[in-house]
């Protein structure tokens, strides 16, 4: 039986199906050493040798990048559209320890229902200079089949991963992105929960990263040291994986702040921050705090005018104090005027906050706190609109990667 292995915190209650118990990556490891050779049309070095009359420069050609996307509900090699739409119909009992735990079974289909966000999140990914073909997906059962599929040597391929989910490759994670960079793959890891410190197969997955987006800051210095010196190294917190544009904006929404927590998150300190906002704002207060609502159902909540997006225990730590939850991204994306907890340190979200695209407070202040929600009311449609309008253009994972990879040398 395969067995959910459940990690929780303040961005989301994280499940993921762990590795078939009957499957062993070791004995098709021969496939990825010296038999793993360049793709095939990948040139090793450059032609020379012969002089010819200068020639006008040729217009930029456009990249064709191919994204293969890791998902922990995946299986075998799917294309991304296909995986989606098989989502709502997947057994998830055979993926969970226990199938009579009722809440265990909503928990897993709300995470499937999630990582099934970010393949939609970046299949809609749109930058001038490339073209991005349609995505595809592979789970742990999947990652061998990439190496045995031909690849056009007009074509890039990366295979993006997120989350802590290399860890769910154990120890070979680092020989998996070393084959595929043999291959001419590139990898990019859009990681998030302090994984330089936490993550086990970091220190062998580091020197194969061609991109790394992280949100701890900084990066554990021996971590750091092994990474490869052309690598690209971005330091974002996790956005909204959500499709832009794809939610309308609503231009007379309920004079109403929608409180966004998550149930590990509700603290004592939490149950205060609801009591105090219930009696400050009465009916104009609703709150979510058992991270009981659906992918799908985001959209519904851009009829209320603001959200609130507090902190919680893991963005305590100093290596999370400039990094935040997704929820002000998404909320953002739905045209909610995100209302937003400082770090104990400060910084945290700098550049929306002077920009006005975010509404913050001091971080643990009941009264900034209220006062802050009470100028998110204030917002005028105009104001709103314009967040609507940044965040869906720039604040979404797929504007994120999109931006990465376009900024990011193409294969030589």
């Amino acid at each position: 039986m395969r067995v959910l292995a459940l990690f929780g915190d303040d961005h989301h209650p994280f499940i993921f199906p762990a590795a078939p118990a009957n499957m062993s990556l070791s004995l098709t490891w021969k496939l990825m050493g010296e038999a793993v050779a360049p793709c095939p049309g990948r040139p090793c070095h450059a032609e020379t040798g012969f002089s010819a009359a200068p020639a006008a420069p040729a217009p930029a050609a456009v990249r064709r990048v191919k994204i293969i996307h890791f998902s922990p509900w995946a299986g075998h090699h799917q294309d991304g559209a296909g995986f989606v739409r098989s989502l709502p119909l997947m057994d998830l009992r055979p993926r969970v320890s226990d199938p009579s735990d009722a809440a265990l079974m909503v928990k897993a289909r709300l995470d499937c229902d999630w990582h099934g966000e970010h393949v939609r999140a970046f299949n809609s990914m749109r930058i001038d200079g490339i073209e991005f073909l349609p995505v595809e997906v592979v789970g742990v059962a999947g990652v061998l089949d990439v190496l045995g599929r031909p690849r056009s040597p007009h074509e890039e391929w990366w295979f993006v991963i997120t989350g802590q989910d290399p860890q769910k490759l154990g120890g070979a994670a680092g020989r998996l992105m070393s084959a595929y960079s043999r291959y001419g793959i590139r990898t990019l890891y859009y990681a998030f929960d302090e994984a330089s410190r936490t993550m086990p197969c970091f220190k062998d997955i580091a020197p194969h990263l061609s991109v790394l987006i992280h949100d701890e800051s900084p990066l554990d210095p021996a971590a750091r040291a092994l990474l490869r010196p052309d690598a690209s190294l971005i330091h974002r917190s996790w956005v909204a994986n959500c499709v832009p544009w794809e939610a309308p904006f609503d231009e007379a929404p309920e004079e109403r702040i929608l409180f966004l927590g998550s149930q590990l998150g509700l603290t004592d300190h939490r149950r205060r921050q609801i009591e105090f906002l219930r009696t400050r704002f009465k009916d104009r207060f609703i709150a979510i705090y058992d991270h009981s609502l659906p992918v799908a159902e985001r959209a519904r909540l851009g009829r209320y005018k603001a959200s609130l997006c507090p902190e919680g225990r893991k963005f305590a730590t100093p290596g999370m104090g400039a990094t935040h939850t997704d929820r002000p991204f998404w909320s953002g994306c739905l045209g909610m005027v995100p209302v937003s907890e400082n770090s104990r340190r400060g910084g945290r979200l700098d550049e929306l906050h002077r920009a006005g695209l975010i509404v913050r407070y001091p971080h643990g202040n009941l009264n900034a706190m209220a006062e802050a929600c009470e100028r998110a009311l204030a917002a005028s449609a105009d104001e709103r609109r314009r967040i609507y309008q940044h965040f869906n253009g720039h604040e979404t994972v797929g504007s994120v990667v999109a931006a990465a990879i376009a900024e990011h040398s193409p294969a030589v």
